[in-house]
C-alpha cells in the first residue's frame, strides 16, 4: 500500500485514510459503524451526540457512484496533489458544536474536501469563503488549507448537503435523499443554538428548506425563492441566500468579495456574534 506524508505533520497515510489512523480531526475510530444502505443512515443519523454524527458521516458508505468516485480521485489524485494523501471519505459538519450561525453548501470537491478532509477547504471556492469570514470575524484565520492547520470557525458551524464529492459536482437525487439524514440530524443537534442559515447557491437553499421543514420548523408555502441576500424568517431562525462562490460565479463578477462579505456580516448581525 503506498503511503504519502500528510502535507503538515509529514505523517504517512494510504488514500483513503482509513479511520482512527491519526489524520488531523478525524472523528472516527476504526470501530465507527457504518452505514452501507439508505435504511441504515436513517438508523445511525439517530445518534445521541454531534460527535457521534461526525464520526458516522465520515465513514458512510451507502451511495455506490459516489463511493467509487471519491476513492478514485484519491487513488489517481490531481498531478499537483500527487505527492500528498488524500482523505477521500464522506466530509463530517466542521465548526463550532453551539453555532449561531449555520453555513449549508453543496457537495465536497473532488480535489478540496475530499483531499484535505475539511469542508470547503483545499479549492478556490473555500479560499473565497474563508477569505470573507475572516475579514467580517467569524474565522479566526484568512485560509484554511487543510485539516490540522489550526483554522477555527467563531460562532459558526459548515456543513455540505451531500458529505461525498460527487462526479460533475452534481449528485443524484436518489444520493441526495440518502445523505439527507445526516444533515437532518446535524441541523437538530444545532437547532437550540442557531439563529441564522446561510445557504450557498440555490441547492443549498434547497437542502436548508427540506431540512429546516423536516426537524418541525414551518417553512412557508410556496416555498420561498433563491436569490443572493434573500432573507426568510422561518420560526426562530433567518434563512440568508448567497451566490455560491464556484469560479463560474467569481471569475464572472457575479459575486464579488463585498457581496460575499455583505452577506456575512448580516447573518452575523442576526447572530448577535461578536469578534
Amino acid at each position: 500500500m503506498i503511503r504519502h506524508p500528510h502535507p503538515l505533520t509529514g505523517e504517512l497515510f494510504a488514500s483513503p485514510v482509513p479511520p482512527g489512523t491519526g489524520w488531523p480531526d478525524d472523528p472516527a475510530r476504526p470501530d465507527t459503524s457504518v452505514a452501507r444502505t439508505a435504511a441504515q443512515v436513517r438508523r445511525l443519523a439517530d445518534a445521541d451526540s454531534l460527535g457521534d454524527i461526525e464520526a458516522r458521516v465520515s465513514v458512510c458508505s451507502a451511495c455506490p457512484r459516489l463511493v467509487r468516485w471519491r476513492e478514485d480521485v484519491a487513488h489517481v489524485k490531481r498531478a499537483s496533489f500527487a505527492d500528498q494523501p488524500y482523505w477521500g471519505r464522506p466530509i463530517a459538519g466542521w465548526g463550532e458544536p453551539e453555532p449561531g450561525l449555520l453555513i449549508v453548501g453543496l457537495a465536497p470537491a473532488a480535489n478540496g474536501g475530499n483531499r484535505t478532509g475539511r469542508v470547503f477547504t483545499g479549492d478556490s471556492s473555500g479560499d473565497w469563503l474563508f477569505a470573507s469570514l475572516h475579514r467580517v470575524g467569524l474565522a479566526a484565520q484568512a485560509t484554511s488549507t487543510h485539516a490540522g492547520d489550526g483554522q477555527r470557525l467563531i460562532g459558526a458551524r459548515m456543513v455540505a448537503a451531500v458529505r461525498c464529492a460527487p462526479p460533475a459536482n452534481m449528485p443524484t437525487t436518489a444520493e441526495r435523499d440518502t445523505c439527507e439524514p445526516w444533515l437532518r440530524a446535524e441541523i437538530d443537534m444545532v437547532l437550540p443554538h442557531l439563529k441564522v442559515v446561510v445557504a450557498l447557491g440555490g441547492y443549498g437553499w434547497a437542502a436548508a428548506l427540506r431540512a429546516l421543514a423536516s426537524v418541525g420548523l414551518e417553512v412557508p408555502r410556496p416555498r420561498p425563492k433563491f436569490g443572493h441576500a434573500a432573507e426568510v424568517e422561518i420560526g426562530p431562525l433567518t434563512l440568508l441566500g448567497c451566490y455560491h462562490p464556484s469560479q463560474q460565479n467569481t471569475f464572472t463578477g457575479r459575486l464579488t468579495p463585498d457581496m460575499l462579505d455583505e452577506v456575512f456580516l448580516r447573518a452575523k448581525e442576526l447572530a448577535a456574534l461578536r469578534d
